[in-house]
């Protein structure tokens, strides 16, 4: 794996190098339609980013090969690795919009950088797709900013209505980190729905960047809950999972979308610790729509590595910017927006069309693993 994540990272380095050099000329070519793309290219959130952009360059290579938008013009896909930071997101942002004159957005990738760049975004009307940014707040009051992702409370209220609707839960827990807006606002919005659907719950926050959850795992052992909710990324999923198979929790796991790549995180002695499990997805590698299949074999042989949902997202996202400037007829701010708002898509995670907050509306994919793999239970709508 990690060989072929290296892979994944000098592929991606060496296009954004290649796109970089292309970026003096300023003005567009009357032939092409310049859209900016950001994303954690290198840092710690960095395999988020190359996956999301990896998925995004398929788009576009499709796209044009297609023949392009609005009449045969091909899209000029320039990007920026703002390292996960929000700051360098803004200066990143500033460059697309000022130097390169983009006339559309694709990004950001995580959550808080997201936020930052969504906000400015506003002052210029910039029509922008965030594919992965799930905090809420980042399209609230955000005419021109829009998601291809599920948000956090959505996320949040769909497991804990699947714990009592389709598991029975009566009492449950929840483990997160409280640094993590994307980890809070699913602790906060299960436990909200949970309530309401009558469980007893506990809540039970850890310090970003813990390793060891040995003490807020035994006192949840103590209360014997039906399920625990753990709302985080793949990486501390699979620390906190292994402990509570060391401790003796057999309460069922939740989780959100976050967990995707769990398994890649857990050893061959630990692998069962997830077993049972229950987490949310945007799309299922095990669909048979031809057209997915098409894109997980592209991405395989073109990055020699793994598509996870990061991939199919930032190509949906692209894909759903090029249909809203060709519904438009034209690169102007407005016309694009007002598009994307009537929009319905249908791509690699079903059918999309977006709510009066321009977050998308479509069902979920609830993810188990068994036997050392995922498998899709079902599509579930709160």
């Amino acid at each position: 794996m990690k060989k072929r994540f290296l892979a994944a990272v000098l592929a991606a380095l060496l296009v954004g190098t290649s796109l970089a050099g292309c970026q003096q000329g300023g003005e567009a070519s009357g032939d092409t339609v310049k859209i900016g793309g950001l994303a954690p290219l290198t840092g710690k959130v960095a395999n988020y980013g190359i996956a999301t952009n990896n998925g995004i360059q398929l788009a576009v290579k499709k796209i044009n090969d297609n023949g392009g938008i609005l009449g045969g013009k091909k899209i000029d896909y320039i990007y920026y690795d703002e390292k996960g930071d929000p700051n360098e997101a803004l200066t990143a942002f500033n460059k697309l919009v000022q130097n390169d004159q983009v006339v559309a957005l694709i990004g950001d990738v995580t959550s808080n950088p997201t936020k930052a760049v969504a906000q400015k975004s506003v002052e210029y009307n910039l029509p922008m797709i965030t594919a992965t940014g799930t905090t809420a707040e980042i399209t609230e009051g955000k005419p021109n900013v829009f998601r291809a992702c599920f948000i956090d409370p959505y996320q949040g209220e769909l497991m804990a209505s699947y714990a009592a609707d389709k598991l029975g839960a009566k009492s449950a827990a929840i483990l997160y980190d409280n640094g993590d807006s994307y980890s809070s606002g699913i602790a906060d919005a299960f436990e909200k729905v949970a309530k309401e659907q009558g469980m007893a719950v506990t809540k039970l926050g850890y310090a970003s960047k813990s390793v060891d959850f040995r003490a807020q795992l035994t006192q949840i052992k103590g209360e014997n809950p039906d399920v625990l909710l753990i709302p985080c990324y793949y990486e501390d999923v699979a620390l906190i999972a292994a402990q509570a198979k060391e401790i003796g929790i057999t309460a069922k796991l939740l989780g959100g979308d976050g967990w995707d790549g769990v398994l890649d995180k857990l050893d061959a002695s630990n692998v069962d610790a997830v077993a049972g499990c229950y987490f949310c997805s945007q799309y299922s590698a095990e669909s048979d729509d031809p057209d997915l299949q098409a894109f997980l074999e592209e991405y395989r042989e073109t990055y020699d590595s793994e598509p996870s949902m990061f991939s199919v997202l930032g190509y949906d996202a692209m894909n759903m910017m090029a249909a809203a400037i060709d519904k438009a007829g034209s690169t102007d701010p407005d016309a694009i927006i007002e598009a994307l708002k009537s929009i319905e898509y249908k791509g690699l995670t079903g059918t999309t069309t977006f709510d009066s907050s321009n977050n998308p509306v479509r069902e979920a994919i609830i993810t188990t693993v068994e036997d050392g793999k995922y498998k899709v239970v079902e599509t579930y709508k709160k």
